[in-house]
């Protein structure tokens, strides 16, 4: 190029984005170790990132079965007839179980209460010599109906039923660990447990129940047998247990009160299983809250080592950085330049935490006979978040290379 007057002028230097990558990519080949560790706090925050995504994407899945199995599928009815009207005798009628069973969509239901004994009625294996002493243990009377709500898995035997009930007669179901502590091993013997100076016969012991725990640590005995030996319960003891088919229990909750007293159907309070989707969301929401802030931790971390790093390398090069301005270079290039050094490390990170997380997400649902879910979303935007937490990282360090000036960095 030539001025007005005919002589030769000087051409401005120009920096293209091939250049640009070549340059970024020899700085990063300088030192492939330091390269390597500065690019892992990128590889950490963005495979968590994508880690947490897919697996709380999964185990949402994994919760709705559960939710179905168990929760969606359990109702409660208590009495409050007491809070309704301080007069009022136990809200629960005679035919409750009957009332409810007949409503479509329930499996099983059942009243139960824990009865109200003396404080020196122990339950004994004995009335006299080894296994008298007795031991202190909740005595539960409880339909057959809500037994079987309870989804028991028995050790030995079986639980009462309809007819022992109907007939009031004196037989219990206990649990494995109140068996243990009276020293009952067997049922073949046919052995009694005593409630106070009451014998009940040892129907089944239970080991295991996917619904109201305490039927483990206490003796059940039929509703219709405590009411005949000890009485009534007093008002608001007694409750009732629902099981339900899936998707039923929202409705039968509606329908149960009613049901079991149209006279009075405020004296009944009936607790409906929690939404499977709000409490889904829940969940979800408090696992990528908590997650996300690990993987937030990550990244910054991993962004101050890329700041660093790329800070070390402007001082390390300064002479370098001192022949390119001299050569005529800008110093908007020298930070372009710096700024896809850092830019580059941070891309490569967040490629190989992706590929880190999608892997981590897979091996998971794997081992846990899942069904992997990672959103198309995530896998595309984390090397995106890694490219960018790079660029930021590199942007006071490119600052300070373009500040240099040739002849004081010559000097170096």
């Amino acid at each position: 190029m030539r001025d007005r007057h005919g002589g030769r002028v000087v051409e401005p230097s120009r920096l293209t984005p091939r250049d640009t990558l070549s340059e970024a990519v020899a700085g990063m080949l300088q030192r492939p170790g330091r390269s390597v560790l500065t690019a892992l706090g990128t590889v950490l925050g963005v495979g968590t990132f994508v880690a947490i995504l897919g697996l709380t994407a999964t185990t949402s899945s994994q919760i709705d079965a559960r939710f179905d199995l168990l929760t969606a599928t359990e109702v409660s009815v208590e009495d409050i007839s007491r809070e309704q009207n301080e007069f009022a005798e136990q809200g629960f009628p005679a035919d409750a179980d009957a009332r409810i069973e007949r409503l479509g969509g329930v499996r099983d239901a059942g009243v139960y209460w824990t009865v109200r004994l003396r404080s020196d009625v122990t339950v004994r294996a004995a009335p006299v010599g080894d296994g008298a002493d007795g031991v202190p243990v909740d005595v539960v009377a409880a339909s057959p109906g809500a037994l079987r709500a309870a989804v028991p898995h028995l050790a030995q035997g079986r639980l009462y039923d309809e007819f022992a009930s109907a007939k009031a007669q004196p037989v219990a179901v206990i649990g494995a660990s109140v068996a243990a502590r009276l020293g009952i091993t067997t049922l073949e013997t046919r052995p009694a447990v005593f409630i106070g100076d009451e014998p009940f016969v040892v129907a089944g012991i239970v080991d295991d129940v996917e619904r109201r725990p305490d039927v483990l640590m206490s003796v059940s005995v039929p509703r219709t047998t405590a009411e005949r030996m000890w009485g009534p319960p007093d008002a608001g003891a007694a409750k009732m247990l629902i099981a339900t088919e899936t998707g039923a229990a929202r409705q039968i909750a509606q329908e149960a009160p009613v049901a079991l007293r149209p006279d009075h159907p405020e004296y009944l309070k009936a607790v409906p299983p929690p939404d499977p989707r709000a409490l889904r969301a829940g969940v979800t929401g408090d696992l990528d809250q908590l997650f996300l802030l690990l993987a937030g931790v990550c990244l910054v971390i991993g962004a101050v080592g890329i700041a660093n790093t790329t800070l070390v390398a402007v001082l390390e090069r300064t002479g370098e950085i001192g022949l390119r301005r001299a050569l005529g270079a800008r110093g908007r290039h020298i930070t372009v330049q710096f700024l896809a050094e850092s830019g580059a490390l941070g891309a490569i990170g967040g490629l190989v935490g992706t590929a880190l997380g999608v892997c981590t997400v897979i091996g998971v649902a794997l081992v846990r006979e899942w069904t992997p879910v990672v959103h198309p979303t995530a896998v595309v935007a984390a090397p995106l978040i890694g490219l960018v937490t790079g660029v930021v990282a590199g942007l006071y360090p490119a600052w300070r290379a373009s500040r240099i000036e040739p002849a004081e960095a010559l000097r170096h």
